[in-house]
């Protein structure tokens, strides 16, 4: 594997993980998204630990440019799906076509054939246009017409929606949730950020100046790395008293094995963004609201789930 190049800075790719671009993946990004960097190392701790994202949040915050931002630091490819009320399932998966000279059917492979999918707005798309990512998600690949077909390793989803309740939009079903590892919302940016952005020095405007931090073939040795990062019987158990909190918060919150695997994997990520080799508590703690948050009531407040989750027992050795 080469090094990996950033501007003037390189970094020895064959080296340990913590001394691969975590925190220059995260400068990258701000040049685009500025003020966000809790948000923005959430973002990449989930793609590095192999899970998909869902960005939520009102229209005109930047959704679309992060999720175009992340494809470009990564340096893999991507392809894009707008949700529309007419987005079919062959759309997003691929149709057979018959070529009459041939006397045969071709397949065209749809937009979901890529290393990252960007689904804009997806709670626009219709509940039977949305069920088509879920067997890419849960397991990299996808059926047509009988047909099954791998996808590109790694592949991941990146999702955009809108808030619930704003007109035009359809509520992603439980099973549709699940398959994000984490929802993250940006929110408005403060002053001096959203300047930055009238300015030109932040924003869709930077976007095509970005260059990759990864090079071709990297991220796979990444996602290797995050995937080994240790996690001592104390972390582990210390992420298994965290869901169990959330699961007493609300007799009818349904948190299955899968979120618990998510919540260390991601924790993973957190710790290598933190160019750490191994997963700290702190790292659990960070995540675990954005694991389990779209997995809850709307009703339930924010504000209770990390009053909740403060009561939890912090491991004494702090690994």
């Amino acid at each position: 594997m080469r090094a990996v190049r950033y501007h003037a800075t390189v970094v020895d790719a064959s080296s340990a993980a913590p001394a691969l671009p975590g925190p220059l993946l995260l400068d990258a990004l701000e040049q685009v998204i500025v003020g966000q960097r809790a948000s923005l190392e959430l973002a990449l701790a989930t793609l590095l630990s192999g899970g998909h994202l869902l960005l939520e949040d009102r229209p005109g915050v930047g959704k679309t440019v992060l999720a175009k931002a992340l494809g470009r630091v990564l340096g893999i490819s991507t392809g894009r799906i707008q949700g529309t009320p007419d987005l079919l399932p062959t759309d997003v998966t691929g149709v057979h076509v018959f070529q009459p000279h041939a006397g045969t059917w071709e397949f065209r492979p749809g937009p979901i054939f890529t290393s990252l999918l960007l689904v804009d707005e997806l709670n626009r798309a219709t509940p039977k246009a949305q069920s088509a990512l879920l067997e890419a998600m849960a397991e990299g690949q996808v059926t047509v017409d009988g047909e099954t077909r791998p996808l590109a390793r790694p592949f991941m989803v990146i999702a955009t929606q809108n808030p619930q309740g704003e007109i035009g939009t359809h509520p992603l079903g439980q099973a549709q949730l699940d398959r994000f590892a984490t929802m993250v919302h940006l929110g408005l940016p403060g002053r001096q950020a959203e300047r930055a952005v009238l300015e030109g020095a932040a924003g869709n405007r930077r976007l095509d100046a970005l260059e990759p931090v990864l090079g071709p073939g990297d991220l796979a040795s990444v996602l290797g790395w995050v995937a080994a990062t240790t996690a001592s019987g104390g972390v582990i158990d210390y992420a298994l008293d965290c869901v169990e909190a959330v699961r007493l918060l609300d007799p009818s919150v349904w948190l299955s094995v899968r979120v618990s695997q998510m919540t260390l994997a991601v924790a993973r990520g957190r710790a290598y963004m933190q160019g750490r080799d191994y997963v700290a508590p702190e790292d659990v703690r960070a995540v675990v609201p954005a694991v389990v948050g779209h997995r809850l009531p709307r009703s339930l407040d924010p504000a209770a789930l990390d009053t909740h989750l403060r009561s939890v027992p912090v491991p004494v050795d702090g690994r």
